[in-house]
């Protein structure tokens, strides 16, 4: 006689299998965005790195490249909703290309598979023809002069002087440039104004984003005006 497997007994295994697919397709999935989250705050780390030897290299002065920023492919603020600024980074790729020579730094590797990938709010493209997906807003308005929370042209001291000067609540009472935020993954928080329903409460890492701050240091802040989809 021929030894087999009873239906019963396949039934079993099979039901094992699902339940240990069920139990590690979760823990996976967190792995993969884990590593997502890590690949992005290596990503910001650079940028501050390159940002730092450009202020070294030209007198310590923040960049002012706002006739830059006006004429990036698709102009300024090619939008009739949120934001009342625009924090995208196509000029910042321009200038700092002698420091970060990797285009794909500019963006998050989550980000491009993400709805948000494409949105006018997040993507830029600069006349070279690379494309960028990285926030800074505090080179966001354009106006002149440059308001108080705004570093345009400014010094380390002015800008610090001047942040703490506007009372921004975005920026709290920061006691120094490292306590400013310099560049961060595109997010939307669900309470800003003119946020569209569709994007509100949306970032590309959940219920967070990761920033990079003027003295260069990196990391993930939870925000609880995010929301996990």
């Amino acid at each position: 006689m021929r030894r087999a497997f009873t239906l019963i007994e396949l039934l079993v295994v099979i039901a094992i299998i699902a339940i240990l697919a069920a139990i590690l397709f979760p823990v996976f999935a967190k792995a993969k965005e884990a590593a997502k989250k890590t690949a992005c705050l290596s990503n910001l780390r650079q940028l501050g790195m390159g940002f730092l030897m450009y202020v070294t290299d030209n007198d310590e002065i923040y960049p002012d490249r706002r006739d830059l920023k006006s004429t990036m492919p698709g102009g300024y603020r090619p939008w009739t909703t949120w934001p009342p600024v625009d924090p995208r980074a196509g000029w910042a790729e321009v200038i700092f290309d002698p420091y970060i020579r990797n285009e794909q730094i500019w963006s998050c590797p989550a980000v491009l598979n993400s709805p948000l990938g494409n949105l006018p709010e997040v993507l830029q493209e600069t006349p070279g023809g690379a494309q960028i997906r990285t926030w800074f807003w505090r080179f966001a308005r354009i106006d002149n002069p440059v308001p108080l929370a705004y570093v345009w042209g400014k010094s380390e001291e002015q800008a610090l002087a001047d942040l703490q000067l506007a009372n921004d609540p975005t920026v709290g009472e920061p006691q120094g440039m490292g306590d400013v935020e310099l560049a961060v993954d595109p997010y939307f928080p669900v309470n800003a104004a003119n946020v569209a329903p569709s994007m509100a409460g949306k970032s590309i890492h959940g219920n967070g984003r990761n920033r990079v701050y003027f003295d260069g240091h990196a990391k993930f802040f939870v925000d609880g005006r995010l929301v996990v989809h």
